[in-house]
């Protein structure tokens, strides 16, 4: 039991990925740089937040991490980390992210990370996962809280183009989880986790990543009307080639695809946040 032990609870990729969409919302809604003191500990707030959550959900999930070969070495299932602690650890940063951006930055922001850690351990951890195969269509709203908490903290409300943010992170979720539970398909279904491509034809959960994958191109567009025509044409390319890749999953043999498709979606991601970024800044 380590230090790195209690930091792969937090899952710091997601956590990394989760912090740029609220930097690239910070710096959206402040059409420039929002300092870096604000920036700081707004960002350090989401990653306790973000953190909290993720530890609970690596605790309630305790059981079937055991059995996944993909998460039979975190901790908890290791026996590295008592499953107490572990849980006493989460709350302490959910507690943790909340007071301090209450304290830093304003109530709105604080309420929003914490909706954001509850909707992610009670609606899609505790509910959704192992009932519906709706779980990520639904639960994704849990990864797109963030942009609405970067926004909060410059402006102290949420106003549409947030709204236009987090759209489009609940729209990337689908494609993006639905392919990587292509890849974990059969791990999936010896814990019985209903994810699509257990319950559904492999037929069927390509044509589903192919119709979230054109809903997400015409929703990541809206943003558009604040954020300008930079932001445009690289949600068009970026969008198109989600979409593109998708669409050869159709006839594709393998599932080399459904990697490249997870793999680009991460820098799908960040590359649309740093584009609402930029051409706020440019269009201010």
């Amino acid at each position: 039991m380590g230090a790195l032990d209690y930091l792969s609870l937090t899952k710091p990729r997601i956590m990394l990925l989760l912090l740029i969409t609220e930097l690239g919302a910070m710096i959206a809604a402040a059409r420039g740089w929002p300092g870096m003191s604000l920036t700081l500990t707004a960002l350090a707030g989401g990653a306790l937040s973000a953190g909290g959550a993720a530890a609970i959900n690596c605790w309630f999930d305790r059981d079937i991490d055991a059995v996944m070969a993909r998460t039979c070495t975190r901790p908890i299932p290791s026996g590295r980390i008592a499953p107490g602690r572990a849980i006493s650890f989460g709350v302490g940063l959910g507690a943790a992210g909340f007071f301090l951006l209450a304290a830093t930055t304003n109530l709105l922001a604080a309420g929003l990370a914490l909706a954001g850690g509850l909707f992610y351990v009670l609606v899609y951890t505790v509910w959704l996962k192992r009932s519906t195969r709706q779980n990520i269509v639904i639960g994704g709203a849990a990864g797109a809280f963030p942009p609405l908490v970067g926004w909060a903290v410059v402006t102290g409300s949420i106003t549409l183009p947030a709204i236009a943010l987090f759209a489009v992170v609940f729209f990337w979720t689908p494609p993006h989880f639905c392919s990587l539970a292509l890849l974990l398909q059969r791990q999936y279904r010896e814990v019985g986790v209903p994810m699509l491509p257990v319950v559904a034809s492999d037929a069927g959960t390509r044509r589903s990543i192919v119709a979230y994958s054109l809903v997400l191109l015409v929703v990541s567009l809206v943003p558009a009307l604040w954020f300008g025509p930079v932001y445009l044409v690289g949600a068009l390319l970026l969008g198109g080639t989600i979409l593109w890749m998708a669409w050869r999953g159709l006839s594709a043999e393998g599932l080399r695809w459904a990697s490249r498709l997870f793999h680009f979606s991460l820098v799908y991601l960040a590359a649309i946040f740093a584009l609402a970024a930029a051409g706020a800044v440019l269009s201010h």
